[in-house]
């Protein structure tokens, strides 16, 4: 077993408007982490996690995620899976969301497109 306290948490930013903190067990298999996102996410075009799929919780505030083929609404208490090579961006006002990748997310798989 084993505990990451929020003050030893590392925090991080994608960009000015997707805030993150992340706990990292150092575990390959799976992570979380958090993010707060204020406006669409990436600003343009779209991101993708080349390896890991992301489980999402929406623990505050609501908005849109746009994928290539649609869109899906979502509010505080939904949760989202996105799968590995799937192009997506948010937009939204103002939403927190925890998020478990599984293998462990990298930023080596994170991409803007």
């Amino acid at each position: 077993m084993q505990i990451i306290k929020s003050r030893d948490a590392i925090k991080g930013a994608n960009s000015d408007k997707c805030k993150t903190i992340e706990y990292s067990f150092g575990d390959k298999d799976i992570d979380l982490g958090l993010a707060t996102i204020t406006g669409r996410y990436p600003e343009n075009g779209f991101c993708v996690n080349l390896i890991s799929k992301e489980l999402v919780y929406v623990l505050d505030g609501s908005g849109k995620l746009c994928f290539e083929n649609g869109s899906i609404e979502f509010s505080k208490g939904d949760s989202i899976l996105i799968n590995n090579n799937e192009k997506y961006y948010w937009e939204t006002n103002y939403c927190k969301v925890s998020m478990a990748c599984s293998p462990a997310w990298s930023i080596e798989q994170h991409k803007l497109i």
